[in-house]
């Protein structure tokens, strides 16, 4: 029997939920619809879930907190999607940083919403079963180096902290949860800087060609970020989990 990917959808807004379920079933998905942390817990006790969309904004435990619990618990592996109603950079970015997948800002096209559910499930699928979220408080290899996302502590083969600025440190996070992945600029200023940064500033390339400095990568024959004509960047080292030295 064919697998259909299974969504679950937690907002405290019933006419979401439900405008969002019948337009994903709609698709071709199956759905499934909570209120609240409570119902959410519920259903992931009973059943198989390949995505969960979450929204930051509820009564209780909001989004960011039952996006901690997942991170921690069982379902660390299942890819988050969040909601937020406000286009709040520091939501999206503690959203990322507590190992959420992607985000959309209210009000949004539930055409984008479906595209954005594939594309974390295509990429989730395409990443080993060991490193499907990147969760805080754990070690990240990729070649000769390390990132210590608590301390962020960029660790070199010698284990020497090589230190980071907080956008370049941003950047790098972004890379390490998108491996092998095509990522255009308008991406990585969304994702690092939130979308109140200018998609025309091409400071993006400035950032990147530092953060190839600082992992001694050249940028004439880069190992590690390398560039996509036309397209943007590709972060081309696979990345897997890693047991701290100390």
């Amino acid at each position: 029997m064919e697998h259909v990917d299974h969504i679950l959808i937690v907002d405290d807004d019933r006419e979401i939920r439900e405008l969002v379920g019948n337009y994903l079933r709609k698709n071709g998905l199956r759905t499934t619809l909570a209120a609240d942390g409570r119902q959410m817990r519920a259903v992931l006790d009973a059943n198989s879930v390949d995505l969960i969309v979450l929204d930051i904004m509820m009564p209780g435990d909001d989004g960011l907190v039952l996006c901690r619990e997942l991170r921690s618990g069982k379902h660390k592996a299942t890819p988050v999607l969040m909601l937020t109603a406000r286009d709040d950079e520091t939501d999206r970015i503690v959203g990322l940083e507590m190992g959420a997948d992607d985000y959309l800002v209210k009000p949004f096209a539930a055409r984008e919403l479906l595209a954005r559910i594939n594309a974390v499930l295509r990429r989730t699928r395409m990443l080993p079963p060991n490193l499907q979220v990147s969760e805080p408080g754990r070690l990240l290899a990729f070649g000769d180096w390390r990132l210590d996302t608590t301390a962020r502590h960029l660790l070199d083969g010698s284990d020497t902290q090589v230190a980071l600025s907080g956008a370049e440190y941003r950047l790098l996070r972004v890379f390490l949860d998108h491996p092998q992945r095509v990522l255009s600029r308008d991406q990585l200023l969304n994702l690092t800087q939130g979308r109140d940064a200018d998609l025309f500033d091409r400071s993006i390339d400035l950032l990147v060609s530092r953060l190839r400095q600082r992992l001694r990568d050249d940028a004439r024959e880069p190992v590690y970020i390398k560039t996509v004509r036309s397209e943007g960047y590709v972060f081309s080292m696979a990345v897997e989990f890693a047991e701290s030295s100390t």
